[in-house]
């Protein structure tokens, strides 16, 4: 590079190892510092200024040419550094650089490795940077708070100069609103470990409205910005409360985790709370509690930085010849947005607060509310308070916004987002950020409740109707919805307290109905819903829904066909807003046959043991009928069967086996048959063999190894001694698979294991998740008889994990006990399995407690 001055080079070797030692020493001394008075904001500047120190005496060891300029960048350039980010760093050049210096640069950034700092760099010259920075936001952003460490100053303004020109704020905002929704949707599953900088409401969104101040020449810092009246002093101190916490809980994990990690996952949960001086409680965790105030704390922060957008785009893309047209003499409408006649409404007049969000609803051309009415809103919501919740007038909008036709679920998303449903409804405002270690709600109950509302919501939308067809013809028919939103609203509300959520939450939305002036009727519902809201769930998962004195006893219970159809809407509702991995098309088929059965019967068509035996064999046949098989053909196997079979398995199942073996019947050899589950998600596969030990164990055995998971088995012994077992089978990780050539697999392979009578594999440690590691289950076994004494009900609890099932059916051929049906209920990292058993050793109290023992040391292996 000719006239670049180079100086001599200098000896690295012993100076490296001597920054090394020293700089992890003097990184140690900050750790302890922070630990010893846990000072964010200093801690922060204390690592930066410390890099620096050690970036500029290597820089000045290294003799680089005195023309070129070594900047930081990024968040080091901003002077705040965490104890394991990288260090951003651009070294501008005036222009291109020859052999020699590129080769001194890349000794020097070889250094910097050697001496333990991790680096990210850049060289450019000014012009490569305006260039890059005018086609990519992220450069753009990480130039934006460059400083100068070491080299040329006059380079380095030209460098300032350049930026600016190449920014335009308006641009810039948008495009940075852009990536912020981007981002978001980005991280919105990561609910229970969410990442403090990047998920909503983390850090991200903080830095986000101070790099558009900076680019707008605002203000840099929070309290620039209420300088220039877009925020309050007050409102800039609560920021810098809120940014204080997340950088300390950031620092925190960084030295915890030893690397740069900005995920809140179970593995740090615990430790962090620890760290908070946070201790367990009778029913909520230190890691809840954590998280709870994490969770308050980042909608706070989303909260303010939707009104500073919205802020600082009317500061910086002011509206023009927008004209003020009035809704009403309290609102109006300007540029598609919502505005307050003036900034004192909600102050002056309190119930405006729900009026707003009842207009949105209302006036489907509203994108939004305007920023200085939102502002005034947020500021205002203090106003909610006992008196205001008596005051019949907000009763009654609050009640409006519920039996709205549109957007229920929106409205009260937005009233969450900015603090005023938590406020109204105050119980709803305790579980706001309340995790649920349960591990399958993937949600904080307030999230979760509102998807329970989005999805009831849905089956009224008849442009969805596709998804749930039944639902969706339900819910059109159903007569004041809003009892129904009301039910969702308070079915968690209660979680968190200790006792039964479902009865606390039933005199919360007892009192709420009456104090709303809904009748007498669907105050009863609204109150039953909750008390109920678990109970289909619970029936049709782990009940036998083929025995019709299950069904009437469910039929007793509801009581009425309004009770059912709120229920099994409710139902349906609660499972899908749990988990995207919970709801399947198993679970779909089981609520609805226990819906339709339930109907039939509350409708009073009272069918005998005798006549639905009798319905079964004969619709069975008719579909065999549609086969041409022989008019006789089905009695070789028929006879075969008794009673508890027909009653076991419905007709289509019964034409299907028939239709298999009519004429095989008493086949040595197994008989292995899958077909797509009729239930329209995963697999039905038959198997028919003559009865052998260990059965049960090896087809489990044989699933697991294609990690494949049975949801249901029937299992069955003819009066000949074969067995004749049905399952349920599908993938979890939803592959999808080439069915012809996964169906040919399981009928060849596992014939062969059985045909082979095959060594059950050894049992190993099973691999934990992550959840269940840092959040275990306790093990339940409980065996009951069923309501007729002919069964023993063995319900078990565990946490799911590859080898479950074959463990349990080991430990059952060991004490030589049948196994009938099979239940297998799978909720995120929760089974809860429920078998229908009988045996000898059932009816020996010291056998069972045997029984009983062995079982959970196998759940707990």
């Amino acid at each position: 590079m000719a006239g670049l001055s180079i100086s001599p080079p200098v000896r690295l070797k012993p100076l490296a190892g001597e920054w090394k030692n020293a700089l992890a020493a003097e990184r140690e001394a900050l750790r302890r510092a922070f630990f010893n008075r846990p000072a964010a904001s200093e801690s922060l500047h204390r690592h930066s200024r410390l890099i620096d120190r050690q970036l500029k005496q290597v820089w000045s060891t290294h003799a680089l040419p005195r023309e070129l300029a070594l900047l930081a960048v990024g968040g080091y350039g901003r002077g705040q550094l965490f104890p394991h980010s990288d260090i951003d760093l651009l070294i501008l050049l005036p222009s291109g650089a020859d052999a020699r210096v590129q080769q001194k640069l890349e000794t020097f950034v070889g250094t910097l490795w050697d001496i333990g700092l991790e680096v990210g760099h850049s060289v450019r010259t000014v012009g490569e940077c305006a260039d890059l920075a005018a086609q990519d936001l992220t450069v753009q952003t990480s130039l934006l708070e460059a400083r100068l460490l070491r080299g040329d100053h006059r380079l380095f303004r030209k460098f300032v100069n350049s930026m600016r020109e190449v920014l335009d704020p308006a641009d810039f905002m948008q495009a940075k609103q852009l990536e912020q929704q981007q981002r978001h949707a980005r991280y919105q599953e990561t609910n229970l470990e969410p990442n403090i900088k990047e998920s909503a409401g983390g850090l991200r969104d903080l830095q986000n409205i101070l790099w558009i101040a900076r680019a707008a020449d605002i203000g840099k810092t929070w309290r620039e910005l209420a300088r220039r009246g877009l925020i309050t002093l007050q409102e800039a101190r609560e920021i810098q409360r809120h940014e204080l916490y997340l950088q300390t809980l950031r620092i925190r994990l960084h030295y915890l985790a030893a690397r740069r990690e900005d995920r809140l996952l179970f593995d740090h949960q615990s430790a962090l709370a620890r760290q908070f001086n946070l201790r367990d409680r009778p029913h909520r965790l230190a890691s809840e509690q954590l998280m709870q105030r994490y969770y308050r704390i980042a909608k706070a922060v989303s909260e303010l930085n939707t009104i500073l957008l919205q802020n600082l785009k009317a500061r910086i893309s002011p509206a023009r010849d927008k004209e003020y047209h009035p809704i009403n003499p309290r609102f109006g409408v300007r540029g598609e947005l919502l505005e307050a006649r003036d900034e004192q409404l909600f102050e002056r007049e309190p119930s405006a607060l729900l009026e707003s969000f009842r207009l949105l609803q209302h006036h489907h051309e509203l994108k939004g509310v305007a920023a200085t009415t939102l502002r005034a809103l947020w500021r205002a919501r203090r106003r909610i308070d006992p008196a205001f919740r008596r005051d019949p007038v907000n009763r009654e909008l609050f009640i409006q916004i519920l039996k709205s036709p549109s957007h229920v679920e929106r409205a009260l998303r937005r009233m969450n987002q900015y603090g005023i449903l938590g406020r109204y409804l105050p119980a709803f405002g305790r579980i706001v950020g309340q995790m649920q270690h349960d591990l399958y709600h993937v949600y904080t109950v307030d999230e979760h409740i509102l998807r329970v509302i989005r999805n009831l919501r849905r089956f009224s939308i008849p442009e969805l109707a596709h998804e749930f067809p039944l639902c969706s013809r339900l819910m059109s028919d159903f007569a004041r919805p809003e009892a129904l939103y009301l039910a969702a609203l308070f079915h968690d509300i209660a979680k968190g307290r200790g006792g039964d959520h479902s009865q606390l939450g039933k005199i919360e939305a007892r009192r709420f109905c009456r104090a709303h002036g809904l009748s007498r009727e669907d105050t009863d519902l609204v109150a039953w819903l909750v008390e109920h809201h678990l109970v289909m769930s619970i029936t049709a998962q782990k009940q036998d829904l083929t025995d019709p004195d299950v069904i009437r006893a469910f039929a007793r219970r509801v009581g009425e066909e309004r009770r059912l159809i709120a229920l099994y809407l409710l139902t349906v509702a609660d499972i899908r807003g749990t988990s995207p991995k919970v709801w399947n098309a198993w679970k779909a088929k089981l609520l609805e046959d226990l819906f339709h059965a339930t109907r039939r019967l509350l409708a009073g068509h009272r069918v005998s043991l005798e006549s639905s035996l009798q319905a079964r064999q004969e619709e069975a046949l008719a579909k065999l009928r549609l086969y041409a098989l022989p008019e006789h053909a089905h009695e070789k196997l028929w006879s075969q069967l008794d009673m508890s079979y027909f009653l076991r398995h419905d007709p289509q199942e019964i034409a299907w086996h028939t239709r298999l073996l009519y004429y095989r019947v008493n086949s040595p050899k197994p008989i292995i048959k899958a077909r797509l589950s009729p239930a329209g998600e995963g697999l039905q596969v038959m198997v028919y063999v003559p009865d052998q030990k260990l059965l049960f164990a090896r087809i489990c055995s044989f699933f697991e190894s294609i990690s494949y998971d049975i949801f249901e088995a029937k299992i069955y012994t003819t009066r000949h001694g074969h067995a004749l077992d049905s399952f349920q089978v599908h993938d979890p990780n939803n592959r999808r698979p080439q069915y012809r050539d996964l169906i040919s697999y399981i009928e060849y392979e596992l014939g062969q294991r059985l045909l082979h009578k095959a060594p059950l594999p050894p049992l190993t440690k099973p691999r934990l998740s992550r959840q269940l590691r840092h959040f275990p289950i306790s093990s339940e076994v409980n065996i009951q008889p069923d309501d007729k004494g002919v069964y023993r009900v063995l319900s078990v609890i565990a946490g799911d994990r590859p080898g479950l099932l074959s463990r349990i059916a080991r430990v059952l051929t060991v004490y030589d006990i049948n196994l009938h049906t099979a239940m297998i209920n799978t909720l995120g990292s929760r089974a809860e399995d429920t078998f229908l058993i009988t045996g000898a050793a059932l009816y020996d109290p010291k056998t069972v407690v045997r029984f009983e023992r062995e079982l959970l040391e196998q759940l707990r292996t």
